[in-house]
């Protein structure tokens, strides 16, 4: 990785003439070309075609099958397989289209048959890898526009910020491995990104609102790009008095909002327009609650933590009653269980989260979370995130509320699968380098949400690739990031008992995923580790969300309250 060089004093004393500039300008192509990293990474991608993958393999494959050999009307409707269509219609259509593509060997392999458990072989196996492979080639087109579009004192940082995105071992674990999309989805969020920087609002809104369209998850940033939008691109602030109410109507530019507006709607109308007869049944595909506050394996979490701290409670009231006994002179039921009996009774009857059931979620001892709550908690520290929005719509500070954004999801959301960690770590990754401040925060976010996606890969033969990967990546960025991103003038306010403590859970997540993995390899040997089998990934869960959790308080601390970090002179 070829640097410009740090970002220091030195540099700050002797700027870049217009001359250099050009210079540099021309060389870009050739210094920061992402070409060589596209070539290692489908390499590496063609060496995995044979490894691992999970049911959601299948779960595609079966898409593929309803938009081929049904018609539009008929996709959200379709429940042969257990894997029913339950992504935007964007998504829908792209699976179409992949699907005109299979050739006739993987036909007759079974790729596109409509049935209730998938059989097919190696050439479907070949080509749906070969497509998600393919589809990633946006990603790289969107992040060298992002290189090529950043001014020459920050190419060295944004050519960091887009190989730390393409290697992503998110990325390789998910879409590789495990099988998913996400490298080609989230390119389309990253161009929003990138057109929210050079200050294109129209653009930023299309590639969201396409994003939107291609997967509903994006659908949790959307509080901060309206604000932001809304702000920066449609009310006219500068220089506004407010004398009467007549005034207000001056205060909105109307033909900006109009042209925002119609937009989005024409985007949304392309994407759903088609099945406006079938919206309750798409809808209902889309928002299923019914499947419970976790997911079969607890996402690293505030619900996780909660989790964890019934499991805790419900084994200290069995094991030492007297514990229980105290517990019940300061909360009584229904808020509590009366008795050890009721406890016993809810172990054994209830889906208490360590039975693998992708149902509601019923806590022993704690009180029982509804959907209502965890879109009240999200929705609350979201408003948190886009207050400040409203008074500086700067980039940096749109890249700090949707990151923000992104992490009140994960933590408060409704059934949130793990892989979801990374609407919090690509944001960020555009973030962490306006001050070195932020590295702290980024380095527990992305080394716990990526150890946290460890157990998707539950094959042994996957362990070193996924340990060995993570860890070269870790040590690569975060040292790259210290050696690039700016000291602010402010720079002895850091904490530095924070960012000691946060070298140290990073460092000690090492040993948490062997020793882990040591313990599922005796589970065979020993009966009373069978006994345990959800302790692996409980232990997964509570660990990664401590760091997850650590790292938006800290976030969270330096976006509300330290200001000077925000100043800019966009």
């Amino acid at each position: 990785m070829k640097q410009s060089g740090t970002v220091d004093s030195k540099a700050s004393s002797n700027p870049l003439t217009e001359s250099d500039e050009v210079e540099n300008e021309g060389t870009t192509s050739s210094r920061y070309s992402l070409w060589n990293f596209w070539v290692c990474s489908f390499a590496l991608k063609l060496l995995l075609i044979p490894d691992y993958y999970s049911t959601d393999f299948d779960v595609h494959r079966n898409w593929l099958a309803v938009t081929n050999k049904l018609p539009l009307k008929q996709w959200y409707y379709e429940h042969t397989s257990q894997w029913t269509l339950d992504y935007p219609p964007f998504f829908a259509y792209f699976e179409w289209i992949i699907s005109q593509f299979v050739p006739q060997v993987v036909r007759d392999d079974g790729c596109l048959d409509i049935v209730e458990i998938g059989k097919f072989g190696e050439p479907t196996v070949i080509f749906q890898r070969l497509s998600v492979i393919t589809s990633e080639i946006l990603l790289f087109v969107v992040l060298q526009w992002f290189i090529n579009t950043s001014n020459v004192k920050e190419r060295t940082q944004s050519f960091i910020v887009a190989t730390s995105i393409i290697l992503s071992p998110g990325f390789l674990i998910v879409d590789h491995i495990h099988f998913q999309y996400n490298g080609f989805l989230f390119s389309i969020l990253i161009a929003s990104i990138v057109a929210a920087k050079q200050k294109r609002y129209i653009l930023c809104a299309v590639f969201y609102t396409t994003a939107l369209c291609f997967k509903h998850i994006f659908l949790y940033l959307a509080p901060c790009y309206f604000v932001f939008l809304l702000r920066a691109y449609v009310l006219n602030v500068k220089g506004f008095q407010f004398k009467s109410y007549k005034d207000l109507v001056r205060l909105v530019q109307w033909t900006n909002l109009f042209r925002l507006a119609g937009v989005v709607l024409s985007i949304v109308g392309v994407c759903f327009g088609p099945f406006i007869f079938d919206m309750p049944q798409l809808l209902t595909r889309l928002f299923p609650f019914s499947r419970g506050l976790t997911h079969a394996y607890w996402a690293p979490n505030f619900w996780a933590i909660y989790s964890f701290t019934d499991k805790v409670l419900t084994t200290l009231m069995l094991k030492l009653p007297y514990v229980h006994t105290l517990a019940t002179r300061f909360i009584s039921a229904p808020f509590f269980p009366a008795t050890i009996k009721e406890i016993q009774k809810r172990l054994s009857e209830d889906n208490n989260g360590t039975k693998g059931l992708v149902q509601d979620v019923y806590f022993i001892v704690l009180p029982q979370i509804v959907p209502k709550l965890t879109f009240i908690l999200t929705l609350f520290y979201q408003l948190l995130a886009v207050i400040p929005l409203l008074f500086d719509p700067s980039f940096k500070r749109f890249i700090g509320s949707l990151t923000l954004c992104g992490m009140a999801s994960y933590l408060f959301g409704w059934h949130v699968h793990e892989k979801a960690i990374m609407l919090v770590i690509i944001p960020f990754s555009f973030l962490v380098v306006c001050d070195r401040r932020l590295l702290s925060s980024f380095m527990l976010a992305s080394s716990a949400g990526y150890v946290s996606l460890f157990p998707l890969l539950y094959e042994n033969q996957d362990f070193l690739i996924k340990c060995f990967y993570t860890y070269i990546w870790c040590v690569i960025y975060f040292f790259s990031f210290r050696k690039t991103t700016k000291l602010s003038s402010s720079v002895e306010r850091r904490i530095f008992f924070f960012d000691r403590l946060a070298i140290i859970y990073i460092v000690s997540l090492l040993p948490m995923v062997f020793t882990v993995q040591i313990l599922n390899l005796l589970k065979g040997r020993y009966a009373i580790l069978q006994k345990f089998e959800f302790f692996g990934l409980m232990t997964y869960s509570f660990y990664c969300s401590i760091g997850i959790v650590s790292s938006w308080v800290g976030l969270s601390w330096l976006y509300n309250f330290d200001e000077p970090l925000w100043m800019t002179n966009e």
